[in-house]
């Protein structure tokens, strides 16, 4: 839909709006300048791995990396609004993202749907891991989540999951057809600490 930022845009904004090269984002995040050249031309899509990785290595929230070309900066009492159909759409091998509220830069949570298309963890394959936490909630379908040191656990509709994402996870679809998942991941914060500070003190 045309009311869905792509992910290359959002990308090239961002390197314009604090004049970085590719190289520079190379350097700073370790993803290929081939790579990221592909993502900005909306030849490649990214895992949400990945995506961290490049956010946390350009010392940004994942939240302003998703951000749309025009978004204006953060204010008080904000909000944001997220139609049907609406987000920045990801595609990858084993899941389809629907980021939602991308507009809304530096915030502590990244809400998403997510379709879970993958029927077994061979095909999965490595587990992932990320900084931060998740919390999974399933709408539609089952699924089997992977972690390490758990056996895996079945969850139906109306099932949910909290995990730490700094252990090894994946989600794999068990029931008739793809399964549809609410994902609200934590995204790192660079003042979190100070944040936290603040709100404990007299």
């Amino acid at each position: 839909m045309s009311n869905q930022p792509k992910l290359g845009e959002c990308l090239k904004a961002l390197r314009r709006r604090h004049g970085w090269t590719l190289q520079d984002v190379n350097r700073r995040t370790g993803v290929a300048v081939s790579t990221l050249s592909k993502v900005e031309n909306d030849q490649m899509s990214l895992t949400y791995d990945k995506l961290l990785q490049i956010s946390e290595g350009l010392g940004i929230n994942l939240a302003e990396l998703l951000a749309p070309p025009t978004g204006s900066g953060a204010a008080l009492a904000r909000r944001s609004i997220s139609r049907p159909g609406e987000g920045l759409l990801q595609v990858t091998q084993n899941y389809d993202y629907l980021y939602l509220c991308t507009e809304l830069q530096r915030k502590r949570m990244v809400p998403e749907v997510g379709r879970v298309k993958t029927r077994t963890i061979e095909e999965f394959g490595p587990l992932i891991r990320h900084s931060g936490e998740e919390f999974i909630y399933v709408l539609e379908g089952a699924i089997e989540v992977h972690t390490d040191h758990y056996a895996p656990v079945r969850l139906e509709k109306g099932g949910s999951i909290y995990i730490d994402s700094t252990m090894g996870h994946a989600y794999i679809s068990v029931g008739e057809g793809d399964a549809t998942v609410l994902a609200v991941c934590s995204s790192p914060d660079p003042d979190l600490e100070g944040t936290l500070r603040s709100l404990f003190t007299v």
